[in-house]
């Protein structure tokens, strides 16, 4: 009798895999563990297990499998439903949701070495020149891996080489597979089983009078048992008896002291959880008691409080009522750096309850944290983390929270699969009959609307913590400020006269400029050449630090220009400013002051944004300049004036929901002032302060923009009345895109006649040298919407079999917003 399984490869490819098993793997495996298995030729992947079967494939003979690698499963049956749902609604393959679900330690694919056939004489004289290095490294070293050949031979195509060699069987190719992630092992110490009693323990210190380099080792180790009961590590009593390794070795020789060892996970927490969760204010109080009502008759909740309204502590109660009755929590933030602030307040109040879960942590700390998510451990009953946390093994989930839940991050746009993160919580919640939470100062569209419909229910929070009054907002026009001469570089006087008042009365400032490097376009003066990346349709953006000219698409960088490159002038200058600008600006204006930066550069680093936002918090910093990073949450308790340097390059972007993500940036960068006692103050500078959004803003109203928003939406068909699926082709040939693009727009409307539109360039129409078009397609209601993507999908299969396209790459983004 046969036995198979079907198998998810990591590789972004459409079907299952059948492998057969024998009887005693057919009987060991089971759902969601890993198995070595050979794919193609002689590649070698860690597929993950579905499904356990009898029933042949009709199409292939199934290959062996290599063999197992796991002892249990290391994915629920949820996950598999939840990448089921994932690849089915976002349009993409099992396989690349499993390599963005699964930490990539468990993503195991083997590595190709090159070894030397030792059983054959070589007669060198017969080899090429490439072939000869690769013979003689093989002469130095055991093995060679691709990249080393590839560095050796200076050559990107190395496998003709390799293959050559082989021919002649001078080398042989083996592939080897490797477990990356190893658990930390801690060496602990502790005294003999035979000296615990009084006399040989007496005679014992008698005996060491000799040694008092040992003796004094083991009073330290009789003082650190005493100070604290916990196990001792060998390098924490090294330390304590300011001794050396050797001793202590000796003593464990001398079978004076044992060693042990003990598994311990990376990240902990070492403080104590003694803070008592704060009393909610009567609105809080009201809008717990609201949302508790809320949660018996809808999934999902929808927060609309104001900035500073203490939304936290009310997510805090939820918390403590999930925790009584054992229930995992899942708090889901846009940003890392909110994550660093808001870990601190949390451990105050559930200390070593929390695992975090992040792209900035090491592989082997993510694995920790999923197998104590998996294996339901008492420091995995809250998960804080971004959008990737939501693919966690969660067994018994009772509560999501996305807070800032109108945030563009919760969106994947590259690699697939392009998920949004809380429409896929939203589901997740669905598979555990759990609830789901969202927080938000200014919800999305979307969202409101089914709060408005009554699909979500809803819950507003409208007075800010301690009853602070909402920030004063001022609008700076520009043009007149310009026309009278009332500009300092990029400060209006009435901007500066309050950034330094405010320093006068020892408050803190943040300034918000959208765009990161010090000028984004560098210009010749005498015939107004400036400096394009040689990649993409952009110009590069000069950066003073590095003194160097930087893509922000392909990362491509010059050094910065002496003259110009088309006429050979000297006469070089910036237009347009970014962060790095205004920081040197303040730096000359106000010297006596600290100025500290948050944007992508100065945030690299696992402890980038922790050691910036700690340093901000404690005074350290007067002013912060950064891009959107600091709208997002965070909580500063001493900051009374908020700056907004440009409003117009926000507004002005060629996006649907441009007027609606300005609005809610400029809302949330407002909302970091004035948190305590003070009224806090913000002050806009745009060149067009009668905007309506700005408008908006200064006064608050979130409902009239909603108003306005919505209305545009439905008169122009976009969501959340119609649904959109973007399609964009990629190619390095200009009119292989454009010909490929028409095809397919041609071929969309004879399903979805005007409901297509374009091909279209966007506005950067070409990066990392490849020129990108886009069509949209736009879902009304009533049209189905899995029947909508089966269409798509036909004219995309049948778009893969033309050979004039061969090589243009399509992307389908469904909710491409």
């Amino acid at each position: 009798m046969s036995y198979f399984i079907d198998v998810i490869l990591p590789i972004p490819l459409e079907k299952e895999f059948t492998y057969s098993v024998n009887k005693d793997e057919f009987v060991f495996l089971k759902p969601g563990m890993r198995v070595a298995v050979q794919f193609g030729k002689s590649k070698v992947y860690a597929a993950l297990v579905t499904k356990i079967h009898q029933v042949a494939p009709l199409v292939y003979e199934a290959k062996e499998i290599e063999h197992i690698l796991d002892e249990s499963p290391i994915v629920t049956s949820h996950q598999l439903e939840l990448w089921s749902w994932i690849a089915t609604y976002y349009m993409c393959s099992k396989g690349e949701v499993m390599r963005a679900a699964l930490p990539s330690a468990f993503l195991l694919e083997s590595e190709t070495i090159i070894l030397k056939n030792d059983k054959i004489t070589v007669d060198e004289s017969i080899l090429k020149d490439d072939e000869f290095l690769i013979y003689e490294a093989l002469q130095h070293q055991s093995l060679l891996r691709i990249q080393e050949i590839m560095n050796i031979t200076g050559k990107k195509t190395v496998l003709p080489i390799i293959k050559r060699l082989l021919e002649k069987e001078i080398i042989v190719v083996q592939e080897e597979i490797y477990e990356q992630y190893k658990p930390k092992i801690v060496r602990y110490v502790k005294l003999h089983a035979e000296y615990t009693k009084e006399q040989a323990l007496q005679s014992l210190l008698e005996s060491l009078t000799r040694a008092p380099k040992q003796k004094e080792v083991l009073m330290h180790l009789f003082m650190l048992e005493s100070k604290n009961n916990k196990p001792i590590k060998i390098s924490e009593l090294a330390k304590a008896a300011n001794s050396s390794a050797a001793i202590i070795k000796t003593l464990i020789d001398k079978d004076i002291l044992e060693e042990y060892q003990l598994q311990v996970d990376r990240v902990q927490f070492d403080g104590d959880s003694s803070t008592l969760s704060k009393d909610l204010n009567t609105y809080q109080e009201k809008a717990l008691q609201q949302l508790r009502t809320c949660f018996l008759d809808k999934d999902v909740c929808l927060l609309h409080g104001v900035t500073s309204s203490g939304k936290t502590e009310v997510y805090v109660k939820l918390i403590e009522s999930q925790l009584e009755k054992g229930k995992q929590i899942l708090y889901l933030l846009p940003e890392i750096a909110l994550t660093t602030q808001l870990i601190k307040r949390l451990q105050a109040y559930f200390g070593e309850k929390l695992t975090v879960y992040h792209s900035r942590y090491s592989v082997n700390e993510r694995v920790e944290a999923w197998n104590n998510v998996k294996n339901t451990t008492s420091k995995a009953q809250i998960i804080i983390g971004a959008r990737s946390s939501i693919f966690l093994p969660f067994t018994n989930l009772g509560l999501i929270i996305i807070d800032e839940e109108h945030e563009g991050s919760f969106k994947q746009f590259d690699p697939a699969p392009r998920y949004h993160a809380r429409d896929t919580a939203v589901v997740l919640s669905g598979m555990f009959a759990s609830k789901v939470l969202l927080g938000s100062a200014t919800p999305a569209l979307e969202t409101y609307y089914n709060a408005m419909q009554g699909k979500y229910g809803v819950v507003e929070l409208k007075r800010r913590y301690g009853n602070v009054l909402m920030p004063d907002i001022n609008l700076v026009d520009l043009k007149t400020k310009y026309k009278k001469k009332e500009m300092t570089g990029h400060f209006s006087d009435t901007l500066l006269e309050a950034i330094k008042d405010a320093l006068r009365e020892n408050e803190q400032v943040i300034l918000f400029q959208n765009r990161r490097g010090y000028s984004p376009v560098i210009e010749c003066n005498t015939c107004g050449h400036s400096p394009q990346c040689p990649n993409c349709d952009v110009s590069l953006t000069f950066h003073n630090h590095r003194n160097q000219l930087r893509c922000h698409y392909c990362g491509y960088h010059m050094a910065m220009l002496q003259k110009c490159l088309a006429c050979g002038s000297t006469e070089l200058s910036t237009k347009g400013f970014g962060t790095e600008q205004i920081e040197k600006e303040l730096q000359e204006l106000l010297p006596d002051y600290n100025i500290g930066r948050m944007d992508q550069d100065t945030t690299r680093g696992k402890h980038g944004y922790e050691k910036l936002i700690t340093k901000f918090e404690d005074g350290e910093i007067d002013i912060l300049v950064g891009t959107q990073m600091l709208t997002k949450g965070l909580d500063f308790r001493n900051v009374s004036l908020v700056g907004i340097m440009n409003a117009d390059n926000l507004l002005n972007f060629p996006d649907f929901r441009a007027h609606e993500r300005s609005f809610q940036l400029m809302q949330q960068v407002a909302g970091r002032a004035g948190r305590t006692s003070k009224r806090g103050k913000v002050l806009i500078q745009t060149y067009n302060p009668y905007h309506q959004i700005l408008q908006q803003v200064s006064v608050n109203d979130y409902t009239g923009m909603y108003k306005d928003q919505i209305e545009e939406r439905h008169q122009y068909k976009y969501p959340p009345f119609y649904r959109i699926i973007k399609i964009t082709a990629r190619h390095k040939d200009y009119n292989k895109v454009n010909a490929a693009t028409l095809w397919l727009a041609k071929s969309l409307r004879m399903y979805f006649k005007e409901h297509v539109l374009g091909p279209e360039f966007p506005p950067i129409s070409r990066i990392r040298n490849q020129y990108h078009k886009n069509i949209l397609i736009k879902i009304p209601q009533g049209q189905s919407l899995g029947k909508t993507k089966e269409a798509v999908k036909k004219v995309h299969t049948t778009f893969k079999s033309v050979r004039d396209f061969a090589g243009v790459r399509i992307v389908i983004n469904v909710d491409t917003y």
